[in-house]
């Protein structure tokens, strides 16, 4: 494993683990196929572990693995506080000391203002004393270090980033994202002022491995370096210097396994003209595809109708990038067959969704447009009568 360094000169291992994506057994947060994952990552040297308040089950798993393998003071866990949530000094100190709980610790190392998509959300937090509440914690020991992820366009991020004596930060920055939210150039502008940064979304939900066009696929298996499509993102990612962690939502072992021999050799400032004219192709032929630029991060969950939003985003994507009739079928036993409903049109337009989305997505009229598409006639017919015959047996 390699390692940069954060703020106070401490090393980080390049390879973060991502919490927000175990595996689901029964409902639940499967902790034993969990916790396998989460040790081999840091038997290998992986010392930087993301969770948050907001991900079900999330620091609970993580912090009954850490305390049941003796491992909590040899790592650094990463948690945030919902500040879209908060509403009071009174309300912070809730959620922070229930984090610590679940956690199973009394000091977070990398705490984290979650979600900030706007500078005027931060004028809020201050409005509200909580500049006093992180030096308290600070000067505690509650708090090692103080950061913000954030989702939003760079003059905001540059705003936020100059307004504070920020530990470190967290972006969503991968190869499709380079000039869009904080992108590159908060990328630099954070480095400049010697602060680290985290990068999340580095596969943007999968969508970099998973739904890659042919043409892309073809362009990658062809090319001499053998790498994985997955190796290429976390590869072009660790070429640039500024770049501290980039975390990864593992939730396999095989995906641990890649990730590392990935960490392992890579470095900054080894990327030739012939790797960057690779990734400005796929680039081409995803941008060429794509409908919907929808990460999987599920921030617009629950819906309060019950519309599977990434999941239908997911399968009309899929429709563009695998063919139409895989993402009607995938839609049709992965969305359309749940025992609760959860099709596009039960959508009232409330909105909750989108001032939700770190993406900015237009959700309610991009959710018409995939409905249609997902489900012309003869699909809505099928679903509705394997439904009938799906719900008698439940």
């Amino acid at each position: 494993m390699q390692y940069r360094k954060d703020k106070y000169g401490r090393d980080l291992s390049i390879l973060g683990f991502g919490c927000m994506r175990f595996t689901q057994k029964a409902g639940r947060l499967n902790l034993d196929k969990a916790e396998k994952e989460i040790l081999a990552a840091y038997r290998a040297g992986v010392n930087y572990f993301d969770t948050a308040y907001v991900y079900p089950g999330s620091e609970a798993l993580l912090g009954t693995v850490l305390e049941r393998n003796g491992i909590r003071e040899k790592v650094n866990i990463a948690t945030k506080l919902p500040q879209y949530m908060v509403k009071s000094l009174a309300g912070a100190e809730k959620i922070f000391r229930e984090e610590l709980n679940r956690l199973k610790t009394d000091y977070i190392d990398y705490y984290l203002m979650h979600m900030l998509t706007d500078a005027a959300q931060w004028e809020r937090l201050k409005k509200m004393g909580l500049l006093d509440w992180i030096a308290e914690k600070k000067k505690e020991g509650a708090i090692r270090n103080i950061g913000f992820s954030y989702h939003g366009n760079s003059e905001n991020f540059l705003k936020i980033l100059a307004d504070y004596d920020w530990d470190f930060c967290q972006i969503q920055y991968n190869y499709l994202d380079e000039h869009t939210q904080a992108g590159v150039t908060g990328l630099k502008a954070a480095a400049a002022r010697g602060i680290p940064v985290i990068i999340m979304e580095p596969l943007r939900g999968g969508k970099l491995v998973n739904l890659l066009p042919a043409g892309a696929k073809e362009a990658i298996v062809a090319n001499s370096r053998g790498w994985t499509p997955a190796a290429w993102s976390f590869r072009w990612l660790f070429n640039q210097p500024e770049v501290t962690v980039v975390l990864s939502g593992m939730n396999s072992q095989e995906m641990v396994a890649e990730n590392l021999a990935t960490a392992e050799d890579a470095r900054a400032g080894v990327f030739t003209e012939e790797d960057f004219a690779l990734i400005e192709r796929v680039r081409s032929l995803i941008r060429a595809t794509e409908k919907v630029g929808c990460t999987g991060c599920r921030y617009c969950m629950p819906c309060p109708r019950g519309v599977d939003i990434p999941g239908t985003f997911f399968y009309y994507n899929t429709m563009y990038t695998e063919g139409k009739w895989e993402g009607r079928m995938d839609y049709a036993q992965n969305v359309g067959l749940t025992l609760q409903p959860a099709f596009a049109t039960q959508c009232v337009g409330c909105g909750k969704c989108e001032s939700h989305c770190p993406q900015h997505l237009p959700i309610r009229e991009k959710l018409k447009e995939a409905d249609r598409a997902l489900r012309p006639l003869p699909f809505k017919i099928g679903i509705r009568i394997a439904r009938s015959f799906m719900n008698k047996k439940a």
